[in-house]
């Protein structure tokens, strides 16, 4: 599992602490420490199931039907790279911080997080965000699994059967499954895109033009 802390792949050990009975099952605390030692916190999960007690005397739920993230608060997405301006990346952390209380607010908040890159970024020209979608595909600015992704943000957002979110992608509307979290997923891979690997490229070109300029040659135009 990845910490929901520092976003590091984790083995830790889970320990049970039971609660109560209701009319759905059995409530439960699932609770582990994070080993990384740059991290060291507590993670908590609340869960409804089944349990019982394994060869060792311990305490273990063998079918999990419900699972809360209590502690830290918010999904298990990865941090935003430092490179993001800062009112992308706070848009995208609340988005997904409401995730699991509210898909609709995320969705809503992601979408504006969506049409802001296209805008400032892609600098498409304002309109509805499935229009302004179209416009960076027709670009072809962008690269084939990119062009797939954004486009299935119109397809899953089912933007014909909801006209009114097209014209404000801000509007707290019914979201289609899995719409909240693909929205975050378009926006990591936009992130990488526009924000990240563009820094890799203009680190990687300094450091030839110093090479180049070592040897008194002309850095690259």
């Amino acid at each position: 599992m990845k910490c929901p802390h520092c976003a590091v792949e984790i083995h830790a050990k889970v320990i049970w602490i039971p609660l109560e009975y209701d009319s759905e099952g059995q409530w439960a605390i699932e609770k582990y420490l994070c080993p990384n030692p740059d991290c060291n916190k507590m993670i908590f999960y609340l869960a409804m199931g089944s349990y019982g007690v394994d060869s060792h005397g311990s305490i273990c739920f063998y079918e999990i039907q419900k699972r809360f993230l209590v502690n830290p608060k918010g999904s298990n997405r990865p941090p935003v790279p430092p490179q993001v301006p800062q009112k992308l990346a706070n848009d995208y952390v609340e988005a997904c911080i409401v995730l699991p209380d509210s898909p609709k607010a995320s969705a809503a908040l992601s979408r504006r997080c969506l049409q802001n890159v296209l805008r400032e970024v892609a600098k498409v020209k304002p309109g509805n965000l499935a229009k302004e979608i179209q416009e960076v595909i027709d670009s072809k600015t962008l690269p084939s699994y990119l062009v797939e992704v954004i486009d299935a943000v119109r397809n899953i957002g089912n933007f014909a059967a909801h006209p009114f979110k097209s014209e404000k992608s801000g509007e707290i509307l019914p979201v289609e499954p899995t719409e909240a979290e693909w929205n975050l997923d378009v926006l990591e891979a936009l992130f990488d895109f526009y924000f990240v690997q563009h820094d890799v490229v203009r680190k990687k070109r300094a450091a030839l033009d110093l090479k180049l300029k070592e040897v008194g040659k002309k850095p690259m135009k």
